[in-house]
């Protein structure tokens, strides 16, 4: 019937079998047209749930580790006024950084760096006990691009179940290798054996989510824990 139709509107055999082809064409052309917008519109939800969640795990990021440092302040203040005023000074730095920094997508090797010895810088006023503290550094070029505070987590672990907990002969040993292929960056302190708790923590947990984001596939998070109470994690980082 339909066939019926279209000879009686086209006449011709010719401008019949021209038409279905160009329909056919036609649909086809809409349908990948359809598939493209479709995709599009799936992988820039995509894009913006991983933006979302990645701004959701910085947020959780920086107020864990300024609570704890407000805390300790407070203390201070009246304990040793000069002290707590560079210690205010550290801290306003490092806020800025986390405040305006932090919530870029990418920054520069250099900047991280500061901003971890900041943080032990701050560290080292704190506390009334020795404690021995190393950061070595062998970046081919510091200009690198890496994501935004992406060692402090780790870094605070160790001053946090480890300096912390210990009285005496506490350590923290820290070393960054940067080239312009990867990032290897590992860090190693004691702890106090009857006080370690098998919990890893929100920050490390927010870590691991942070770099199944960002460096999907191109990362290594390796954490050992051996028999004399030592705790050490490394990163590995393909650029």
């Amino acid at each position: 019937m339909l066939i019926v139709v279209f000879n009686d509107f086209f006449g011709k055999e010719e401008d019949y079998h021209i038409f279905i082809l160009l329909f056919f064409i036609s649909m086809i052309v809409w349908m990948i047209r359809w598939l493209i917008i479709q995709i599009k519109f799936i992988l820039r939800l995509k894009k913006d749930k991983t933006q979302a969640e990645l701004m959701h795990l910085k947020s959780q990021v920086n107020p864990h580790f300024f609570f704890n440092t407000l805390n300790n302040l407070y203390g201070l203040v009246e304990l040793d006024t000069a002290k707590a005023q560079q210690l205010i000074l550290k801290l306003s730095d490092m806020m800025r950084y986390s405040i305006y920094e932090g919530q870029n997508d990418w920054v520069t090797l250099a900047d991280e760096i500061t901003y971890l010895e900041n943080y032990m810088d701050l560290h080292k006023m704190r506390y009334h006990k020795e404690i021995t503290i190393r950061f070595d550094v062998d970046a081919e070029d510091r200009s690198i691009k890496i994501m935004p505070l992406l060692f402090i987590i780790m870094v605070e672990n160790a001053f946090k179940h480890g300096v912390e907990k210990l009285r005496k002969d506490a350590f923290v040993y820290i070393r960054l290798k940067a080239t312009l292929q990867h990032v290897d960056f590992e860090i190693e302190n004691n702890f106090d054996a009857d006080e370690q708790s098998g919990n890893q923590g929100i920050g490390l947990n927010n870590l691991k989510k942070r770099l199944e984001l960002v460096y999907l596939n191109k990362h290594e998070l390796e954490i050992t824990t051996n028999h004399a109470a030592i705790y050490k994690i490394r990163l590995r980082l393909t650029l």
